[in-house]
């Protein structure tokens, strides 16, 4: 038996990546001593921007097979 991972779309997996950087940021903002509207509001452009490059860039389009490749042999 082969067990694969689940397949997500990958919109899910953008809103994910957005969610854990903006909450990492709002977070290490707030620790550092940046003020809660101005922590929030950076971490939100941040996040919407990270959502915004994980779903266009994110995933890597199959290509088409590799071909074996062959050598000539010169006789």
């Amino acid at each position: 038996m082969h067990l694969r991972p689940p397949s997500f779309d990958r919109g899910v997996t953008s809103f994910i990546w957005a969610v854990v950087f903006f909450l990492y940021l709002w977070f290490g903002m707030r620790a550092i001593g940046v003020s809660h509207g101005t922590s929030f509001v950076l971490a939100a452009v941040a996040g919407v921007l990270i959502f915004v490059f994980v779903r266009v860039l994110g995933e890597d389009a199959p290509g088409p097979p590799q071909a074996a490749k062959t050598r000539r042999r010169i006789p």
